[in-house]
């Protein structure tokens, strides 16, 4: 177990970071609710989908809320890629 902890982490965490870059899925699957919702048979609001909202929208200052989510988006896709690298270089296993 010790030795596949490390790649099972990482792993782990590599796919929640795609996850969250993938962006297709959700504009086509969300339906763009921009409530809170727990039911999961109802349409849920997400990042990708808001970004794409707001950058077609005709007022200059939602495109700035586009491009402030997509600054975030970015900065969690990467926060979780350099999570996964301190966690598999921390957790290697020598031989």
């Amino acid at each position: 177990m010790p030795t596949g902890l490390s790649g099972i982490l990482t792993g782990i965490l590599l796919s929640v970071a795609r996850i969250t870059g993938e962006t297709a899925p959700l504009l086509f699957t969300a339906f763009g609710n921009q409530f809170l919702n727990y039911n999961i048979f109802k349409p849920i609001d997400s990042l990708p989908y808001r970004i794409f909202y707001y950058a077609m929208s005709p007022y200059p200052e939602w495109h700035t809320f586009a491009w402030g989510a997509s600054f975030i988006l970015v900065v969690i896709v990467l926060l979780f890629n350099l999570i996964a690298r301190g966690i598999s270089a921390k957790w290697k296993v020598q031989f």
